[in-house]
């Protein structure tokens, strides 16, 4: 399958314009404070939100009734991480996207986890893309418990270390080791699911 043509508006970053591969376009966001940015479409789209520059767009977003309930509430330029387990435990993985577009930037899979291991994994590996690449957007997450696992360096995970999970467990050593040797400032954010559905970065296996 052919992938479809995006288009990139940079408002704010080094070089603002219209680029036509998410490369180029993160090379003008990389280390810019409160970048301003949005895939599209089409040239057409690109090119009518460029002129009218980040705010006017956004103002001609909510009057189409895009996003209009929640851009308020919402902060679209931000990462939100989830994970996924067929059964529990099961086969796992987790990715993370860009909040605006559910654009991925990371995935990962394992064949034996849980989704609050998946979930906690998911977090450490957005600190560490986000500190990695400069980026100061907030981070976003519907696990109480995943968040509250990173705030302590710790996956307080009661899942049994064998050979199906040692790879799982080596990776989960690695995580805490980066939070215990790491600083960042990124924002970590709970995903409010019962007012905005799903998280972005669902992979929308719910029945």
């Amino acid at each position: 399958m052919v992938k479809k043509q995006k288009y990139y508006v940079v408002w704010k970053g080094k070089n603002p314009g219209i680029y036509t591969s998410w490369d180029e376009c993160k090379e003008q966001i990389e280390g810019v404070k409160d970048t301003k940015y949005k895939s599209f479409e089409s040239l057409g789209e690109a090119e009518s939100a460029f002129k009218e520059g980040y705010k006017g767009y956004l103002g001609a977003a909510c009057v189409a009734k895009i996003q209009c309930a929640t851009s308020q509430e919402i902060i679209m330029d931000s990462l939100a991480v989830d994970a996924a387990c067929s059964g529990n435990p099961g086969v796992m993985e987790y990715q993370g996207v860009r909040t605006f577009d559910k654009e991925r930037v990371f995935h990962k899979k394992f064949q034996l986890g849980t989704n609050n291991i998946g979930e906690f994994l998911a977090l450490v590996h957005g600190l560490s893309y986000m500190k990695k690449h400069g980026f100061t957007q907030p981070m976003y997450s519907d696990s109480v418990n995943a968040i509250s696992w990173v705030k302590q360096k710790k996956c307080k995970t009661k899942l049994e270390r064998n050979a199906k999970t040692e790879e799982l467990f080596q990776f989960i050593e690695r995580a805490e080791e980066w939070l215990r040797t790491n600083t960042y400032t990124t924002q970590i954010l709970k995903w409010d699911t019962e007012r905005w559905g799903e998280i972005p970065a669902d992979f929308n296996r719910k029945k």
